[in-house]
């Protein structure tokens, strides 16, 4: 049996006084999304690259991020499975994007960097090999269409 849970998002754009949307360099990229009431809003443009205010997230970034979050949450519920005491994660993860001359573009590949502190030396090799079981468990991992590819460390520290 499938559960199924859904989950909403409002954008908000409003043009600004002196622009106009009838040429692409004309117009603000800056907008924000509401996901609750409980939430802040984010503060949404393009990329820089692409006439966005450097200041504010981007798709890109946010997708990104979706990404190296779902996949720590993965593997911080595999490790705990497994018995392996996880105190420190950080991932410096890489998406590349291919933008073609018609101005279309898509993610190649993704890149992520988890670099993982463990307490048990001998659990080293399993918290390794458990960065597959947590990718084959992620949700955003499992909705992307390019490659994901896992490059994971594991420090020990005994406390």
């Amino acid at each position: 049996m499938h559960l199924n849970h859904t989950f909403k998002a409002t954008v908000v754009w409003t043009l600004k006084e002196g622009e106009s949307t009838s040429k692409p360099r004309t117009f603000s990229r800056n907008h924000s999304v509401h996901i609750s009431d409980s939430k802040p809003d984010l503060s949404v443009s393009a990329a820089k690259a692409f006439r966005g205010d450097d200041s504010c997230y981007n798709p890109e970034d946010l997708l990104l991020s979706a990404l190296v979050s779902c996949h720590m949450m993965s593997y911080l519920y595999v490790c705990a499975q497994n018995g392996i005491e996880v105190i420190h994660y950080t991932d410096n993860a890489e998406a590349f994007l291919k933008v073609n001359p018609s101005g279309s573009g898509f993610f190649n590949r993704a890149i992520l960097k988890p670099l993982v502190t463990i307490t048990e030396a001998s659990k080293k090799d399993l918290a390794i090999q458990l960065h597959e079981k947590a990718h084959h468990l992620c949700f955003i991992a499992n909705s992307c269409n390019f490659p994901i590819e896992i490059q994971p460390e594991i420090v020990v520290n005994t406390l």
